[in-house]
């Protein structure tokens, strides 16, 4: 079995049950975060977009519609077997990992959105990502990752929780072991039990920072919601780091 295999987010990502589970996830916020974004970057027309760790590809086709060249990667491939219904001439995804650029001093931004980070064992591969993104853009390209507030949601995590969907009782657990915020799930589907497993590193910003700096980006702003208001450690809901490429 490859390690890839072996990871837990191939197997969750790639799962029906991951869609389920998700299927509500809420657009209207997705595009108020993508609107408010384009405003603030200004992104011109002609300019080519990556959108790192796509899912289906959501995000992608927002930008498209926008009148954006598109190229979204993501590791699973049957998320980016949905995402290719939506392909044209200029929005093209592909089965990809995020720890390996897909061209190199290619695209002029880049998106890693909604915590599609955090998910490898070392800090290691999580630096190998962001290098790769570096790769992947021109000098003086722009890279947006937005990821959760790790200070709020540990302080703030709800234990245990129900939601019914489809017809199929998830259970969720969460908890914080030092490092990795984790979320059990569990549920009864085609008559079999069924068990997974979230883990997101809870990077702080100052890590971020490093990442950052090794693969020669500049920091330009840290935002702390998708309003683009200031980022305050204590009590903002996610880091939206904006860099750029030197």
């Amino acid at each position: 079995m490859s390690e890839a295999k072996k990871e837990w987010f191939n197997e969750w990502f790639g799962s029906p049950f991951y869609h389920i589970l998700y299927k509500n996830r809420d657009e209207k916020e997705a595009q108020f975060f993508l609107s408010n974004l384009l405003k603030y970057l200004e992104i011109p027309k002609d300019a080519k977009l990556l959108d790192v760790a796509c899912g289906s590809g959501r995000h992608s086709i927002f930008l498209n519609k926008q009148g954006y060249k598109v190229e979204g990667i993501d590791i699973s491939k049957r998320n980016i077997e949905m995402a290719k219904k939506h392909e044209n001439d200029e929005l093209h995804f592909h089965v990809q990992d995020m720890r390996n650029p897909l061209n190199e001093n290619h695209f002029d931004y880049a998106f890693n959105l909604f915590t599609s980070f955090g998910f490898f064992k070392s800090d290691d591969e999580n630096q190998k990502c962001i290098s790769a993104i570096s790769d992947s853009l021109k000098s003086g390209g722009v890279f947006t990752l937005d990821f959760l507030n790790p200070y709020r949601v540990i302080h703030n995590l709800v234990k245990e929780e129900v939601k019914t969907i489809d017809g199929i009782e998830f259970h969720l657990k969460r908890r914080f072991d030092g490092e990795s915020i984790i979320k059990e799930i569990d549920f009864h589907s085609n008559g079999k039990d069924h068990h997974f497993e979230e883990r997101v590193k809870a990077i702080r910003r100052l890590t971020f920072l490093e990442y950052f700096r090794n693969a020669n980006f500049m920091l330009v702003q840290i935002f702390g919601d998708y309003e683009l208001n200031d980022y305050i450690p204590e009590s903002s809901e996610r880091m939206i780091f904006i860099v750029k490429k030197l």
